[in-house]
């Protein structure tokens, strides 16, 4: 399993639970994230840029 760090551009809607949920669809391409944060809003663009890191690859069982 290896760590990963990404940045998206994600539009933003009046409903900050659609947004949660499409920032999570998005990073979920990604692999899956241990943990992410909206670093950036641009108003004029409506759009928000979110970092985070996401674990990409098989877990091993013991």
């Amino acid at each position: 399993m290896t760590t990963h760090f990404i940045t998206a551009e994600i539009d933003l809607t009046e409903s900050p639970v659609a947004m949660h949920q499409t920032i999570e669809a998005e990073l979920a391409q990604q692999g899956e994230p241990l943990r992410w944060a909206v670093t950036e809003v641009d108003v004029d663009q409506q759009k928000a840029v979110v970092e985070a890191i996401v674990t990409v690859g098989e877990r091993q069982e013991a």
